[in-house]
């Protein structure tokens, strides 16, 4: 049989086409007909339809398979399909208000006149209307036209995948497209906290660590002022906190009473201009030692607080531990913004003013993220190898959605300089087997090939294909799996579609 490239339609996306050799022996033995088998796609529907060559006035029964393109392919539930056969201007249609059974719609035309025809499929979804188009079609006179006209048709497809098959699982296909695509570094780094986005608490204070409650709990959410920790002087002889402020108290409570004392002499004239200032001075620094002892401070000890929201990020000392005065305690983290460090061989230094994005996963998340979706933006790049590093530092400044953990490591792929008209395929789709990476072509509805691929760059969600694919094939992105399966298991799968 001839295989079929069928053009662009109006009102429909047909994004590949072809004609099929497909077996089903009743056909077969009833007719000697080999059916015909098209499968074509929109951008969101893919259409799978078999059927026997139109003769007039014999009956064509369509068994029209559809499925919702998206992240995973689906049949179609509901809807309705009208379908129109036109002949020199003349149309028969027929309407199917449900389908059969999930994803099949069964319809039926007898051909009244002979003549190139068009076939038309009228989709009306629960969501949208699309129109799919036939074109070049031709109905016979008869039978003996139609076997006189019949062709060799093109090779089975290496395995046989059916629909039914494939609507059980998770399945997907993406065309091979061109587009332009970039050089890339593959490398290793760090998920850093960002500079400004947390702040230690540290001992104001020599003395006994008292936790309050949950909230020195780590990874407890943290509101600016809440009280987190106590420094405790308890019964200690030297540096007692209370000793030292009940005399901080009397010092300013002596010291405000002279200078209140002077201040009334001096109005009199009593007393000189440098006596009055000489109280006024010791007042003024008695008072300042005083609030400085009296803020955040209780009878039980001095009250350290949460100088900003956010979590609570590590807690450094155990309850009644002795620090003394700046001791770090705790550390409060906003949680809003990390930094990237991706690590750069010193040969591919002179690639780094280039890279303006990143693709990154974790070994314990395998679901990659760009710096893009990140709204990631670089901050620097060293400008020497660090101490102890042959590699030179790359850093982004990224979101944190909750996703992120600081600390962990992470797979980078440093996007640079850019490939042109490059090949292009979602590296979901790669298969390997003894060292050698293949994908699954759907080469039509139900029919798959399998293909060795040599790649080019990677970027982690996609890959650049140097040779073994040309651009418009649709691979198997979803379910490639379950098609080596099938390919192993040797068996045909029996065919339930009826003509």
């Amino acid at each position: 049989m001839k295989k079929h490239l069928l053009p662009l339609a109006i009102l429909a996306i047909a994004l590949g086409g072809c004609l099929n050799k497909h077996t089903h022996e009743h056909e077969a033995e009833e007719s000697g007909l080999e059916p015909l088998a098209y499968t074509l796609y929109t951008e969101k529907t893919e259409l799978f339809v078999e059927f026997k060559p139109l003769i007039v006035g014999e009956e064509s029964r369509f068994a029209a398979h559809f499925t919702h393109l998206g992240k995973v392919f689906t049949p179609f539930t509901e809807g309705t399909i009208t379908l129109t056969l036109e002949v020199s201007g003349k149309k028969t249609t027929i309407t199917a208000n449900e389908p059969q059974v999930a994803g099949i719609f069964r319809l039926a035309l007898t051909p009244e006149q002979a003549g190139e025809a068009k076939l038309t499929f009228d989709i009306k979804a629960k969501d949208y209307t699309e129109q799919i188009i036939i074109n070049g079609l031709k109905v016979y006179a008869d039978e003996a036209v139609a076997l006189a006209d019949a062709s060799e048709g093109a090779a089975d497809a290496e395995i046989t995948y059916l629909k039914e098959q494939a609507w059980k699982v998770e399945f997907a296909n993406e065309a091979v497209i061109r587009k332009t695509f970039h050089d890339v570094l593959k490398t290793s780094g760090e998920i850093l906290s960002a500079p400004g986005d947390e702040v230690i608490i540290a001992a104001k204070s020599r003395g006994i660590v008292l936790f309050n409650g949950s909230t020195s709990i780590v990874g407890s959410k943290i509101s600016e002022g809440t009280q987190l920790f106590v420094i405790s002087s308890g019964d200690m002889a030297s540096g007692n906190m209370e000793a030292e402020y009940q005399e901080a108290k009397n010092n300013l409570e002596k010291a405000k009473a002279d200078h209140e004392r002077n201040t009334a002499l001096y109005e009199k004239e009593v007393i000189a201009i440098k006596e009055f200032q000489a109280t006024k001075v010791v007042f003024e620094n008695a008072k300042t030692v005083f609030d400085m002892m009296a803020r955040n401070y209780t009878k039980g000890g001095q009250q350290l607080k949460a100088p900003m929201s956010g979590y609570l990020k590590h807690v450094y000392v155990s309850v009644g531990q002795f620090v003394e005065a700046g001791t770090p305690l705790a550390t409060i983290s906003k949680n809003e913004k990390l930094i990237l460090q991706a690590y750069v061989s010193q040969g591919d230094f002179g690639k780094l003013p280039n890279i303006n994005k990143a693709h990154f996963k974790s070994p314990m998340n395998k679901d990659m993220k760009s710096t893009e979706d990140l709204n990631g933006r670089v901050l620097s790049y060293g400008k020497s190898a660090t101490d102890g590093s042959p590699f030179i530092p790359i850093n982004f400044e990224i979101a944190n959605r909750g996703e992120l953990v600081s600390g962990s490591m992470v797979e980078v792929y440093l996007i640079s300089g850019e490939i042109p008209n490059a090949l292009v395929i979602p590296r979901s789709a790669l298969m390997e087997q003894q060292g050698k990476l293949y994908v699954y072509v759907q080469s039509s509805g139900e029919g798959f090939d399998r293909k060795e691929v040599t790649l080019g760059a990677d970027d982690g969600i996609d890959v650049q294909v140097l040779s073994g694919l040309k651009e418009g094939e649709r691979v198997v992105t979803k379910g490639a799996y379950q098609i080596k399966l099938a390919s192993a298991s040797g068996a045909i799968p029996a065919h339930g579609h009826e003509h």
